[in-house]
């Protein structure tokens, strides 16, 4: 089937994958294309499988999914590769955030309800944000608590000279990302069709050099400390 979404699952607990391929594979629309236990194993299975997705644990041995994000992203925005999703036990984890900043399109705690792994393949495959604004603020603000008044500081300078070269509509469909509203409910509230939207939201990755929302959504944010 040409519309199967293909997923890598990524985590070195066996029945973690094993669960979640059993959730996986009960929905004729996604198909598990492969299982590996680490980094380096992640890296190399996404580049020769091509999945559209990764679900990708966090903590794992030779290289971290942290790392493995971080190469799988080292293309550039003109090379995205498959969306990644990390998985975590903890939705305040620092590890998570430095993740999202990487390149990942967000994050899933590993004890959620089936149907939310099930919707989080679908919504990252359609290159939707797996973050709430509320999740997103909550994650940056722990970070941010062991970060020195300096660097928060040149964080919040960056972050408002990348948003100074978008246009003003631009800026507006940049901070709707950053509220964490969809691509439909941004055309909504600015009056475009959904085809404008999806055009500006691809010029907006390529001017701020970011690989998906999140990150877009993270400079926004970090403009605002």
């Amino acid at each position: 089937m040409a519309d199967l979404i293909r997923v890598l699952i990524a985590d070195d607990d066996g029945l973690v994958r094993a669960g979640i391929a059993l959730i996986l594979g009960a929905d004729p629309g996604i198909e598990v294309v492969g299982e590996v236990v680490d980094g380096v194993e992640a890296v190399d299975a996404a580049r020769r499988l091509r999945p559209d997705v990764v679900l990708m644990d966090i903590r794992m041995p030779r290289m971290d999914g942290l790392a493995a994000t971080e190469e799988l992203r080292s293309g550039g925005p003109g090379d995205p590769g498959p969306a990644i999703v990390v998985l975590t036990t903890f939705n305040t984890d620092e590890y998570v955030l430095r993740a999202l900043r990487a390149g990942a399109n967000g994050f899933l705690l590993k004890d959620v309800p089936p149907t939310d792994f099930l919707r989080a393949v679908r919504g990252a495959a359609a290159g939707e944000s797996m973050l709430s604004p509320a999740v997103t603020t909550r994650l940056i603000d722990h970070v941010v608590r062991g970060e020195g008044h300096d660097e928060r500081r040149r964080k919040t300078d960056r972050a408002r000279a990348s948003l100074a070269t978008l246009s003003d509509r631009e800026r507006e469909v940049a901070h709707a990302i950053g509220e964490g509203k969809s691509n439909a409910e941004i055309g909504g509230e600015l009056f475009m069709s959904l085809a404008t939207v999806k055009t500006y939201v691809s010029r907006i990755l390529t001017k701020l050099n970011c690989g998906n929302r999140v990150q877009v959504a993270i400079l926004v944010h970090e403009s605002r400390e």
